[in-house]
């Protein structure tokens, strides 16, 4: 079963390609996501690698939590679920769906 793990304290700098590469070292990765700001392209310094084996993942942990890499110390574990968002953007209803007011 695949496992996501988390990368934090990334250096800005880091894109999906080295964020591949330094995982890859310890096994197959299907896939590797460094998080950018949406409206500056700028990495947020955290990111996502999903790799295939268990085992694998557990010797990337292992090998890399804590240890530098481009003058940052790495943070890397297990990634916790996402949680479903709450609240946000919620669409306008119809003038006619509404309720008419009581008249008082």
């Amino acid at each position: 079963m695949a496992k996501n793990l988390y990368v934090g304290n990334l250096s800005y700098s880091v894109n999906d390609e080295i964020l591949n590469e330094l995982f890859s070292q310890y096994g197959k990765v299907d896939s590797a996501r460094a998080i950018t700001d949406r409206e500056t392209g700028r990495s947020k310094g955290f990111g996502f690698v999903e790799m295939a084996n268990d085992d694998e993942a557990q010797a990337a942990i292992d090998a890399l939590n804590g240890k530098e890499h481009m003058g940052r110390v790495l943070t890397v574990n297990e990634a916790k679920p996402r949680e479903p968002r709450q609240g946000g953007f919620r669409p306008r209803r119809d003038r006619e769906d509404r309720r008419p007011r009581s008249e008082e």
